[in-house]
């Protein structure tokens, strides 16, 4: 197994090996007992991550600010609108310049056809870490954190592990395909049966979901899709019901933001796909549901859902804190 991750980019876990994926979840089980322990870890001395977040946050902010904070570093919080990317510095200058001051950059951005583009600019130009905090196509951060709340419940091995990931419905705004998609991209390597289930029209990219195909084929998983939002259920050993945007659903999804209204009226025909306790019943007895969150409570989810004994949310919301020191760990750190 290969060990040296320092200085690498974290946009997706696909650009991983499996063994290299699994290095991360071990050191973030690691670092999850020196949590509980209240054991000091100062892996990063004095060590400097910029946070640059273009959307709103709670869990992935937090989760490296805090997690910068006990591995011994600090966290800068940086708003595009009060940085000279206002006025039109480059992608590659901003880069630049932030690797002659510290040693991560962490980015959250996920305007579609956007987001991804503007991480991999600054990746050409950067000698230290680009930490992909959330783009319009993958969310590593989320993932690393749901296949290591898997494994706490189902153990290491999760091969033939049946997860549904479904869309759900939800209005509050148009929520990227990121999460989804990196569930099925990294699910799939773990030889997990992935159903996903959303109504026709609101497809994930598909150059990601041909990808996750290629992922199963060759680690012995599944990826089914359907438009039966029961099908991601029964029987399953772990849910994931979400909503996500509809960007298909037009014929122009980089239009999406003018178009939001007419996507919206596409949600509103499907307000039945809700998580609920009848949904829950036909999933297996000790079944999981797990949500990134936040989620709309009352539409994508009921109350007693995700307040209820199957809900691991914020067991699920915890880990994102192990896993992105885990990954700053490796990235910034690790041996030389």
């Amino acid at each position: 197994m290969g060990t040296l991750l320092r200085s690498r980019h974290f946009i997706t876990t696909q650009e991983f090996t499996r063994e290299e994926i699994d290095l991360m979840l071990d050191t973030a089980y690691d670092l999850k007992l020196k949590f509980a322990r209240d054991e000091p870890h100062p892996l990063l001395p004095y060590k400097t991550v910029f946070m640059i977040f273009y959307d709103e946050s709670t869990r992935t902010r937090n989760s490296i600010e805090a997690g910068i904070t006990q591995l011994g570093g600090h966290a800068h919080f940086l708003s595009p609108d009060k940085m000279q990317i206002h006025h039109g510095e480059t992608p590659a200058d901003t880069a630049k310049v932030f690797s002659r001051f510290g040693h991560a950059i962490a980015v959250r951005h996920c305007q579609f056809g956007v987001g991804n583009k503007y991480l991999r600019a600054l990746a050409e130009s950067s000698s230290i870490p680009v930490l992909n905090l959330q783009d319009d196509i993958y969310h590593p951060m989320q993932v690393l954190a749901d296949i290591m709340t898997i494994q706490e419940h189902f153990g290491k091995n999760l091969h033939g592990l049946k997860v549904g990931i479904s869309w759900a419905y939800a209005e509050s705004h148009l929520k990227p395909l990121s999460v989804p998609q990196s569930q099925i991209l990294l699910f799939t390597r773990y030889g997990i049966d992935v159903t996903l289930a959303y109504p026709e029209g609101f497809d994930l990219m598909p150059d990601v979901v041909k990808q996750a195909q290629k992922n199963a084929e060759l680690m012995g998983g599944k990826l089914t899709i359907t438009h039966n939002m029961d099908d991601a259920f029964i029987d399953a050993d772990v849910v994931i019901p979400k909503s996500w945007g509809g960007f298909f659903t037009i014929d122009d999804p980089m239009k999406a933001g003018e178009r939001k209204e007419e996507i919206m009226e596409r949600v509103r025909q499907h307000t039945d796909w809700r998580c609920d306790e009848r949904r829950m019943d036909i999933a297996r007895k000790n079944s999981i549901y797990m949500h990134a969150l936040p989620a709309d409570r009352g539409r994508e989810v009921v109350d007693s859902v995700i307040d209820g004994p199957h809900s691991v949310v914020f067991d699920e919301a915890e880990n994102r804190l192990h896993t992105a020191k885990a990954v700053m760990v490796l990235t910034m750190g690790g041996r030389p």
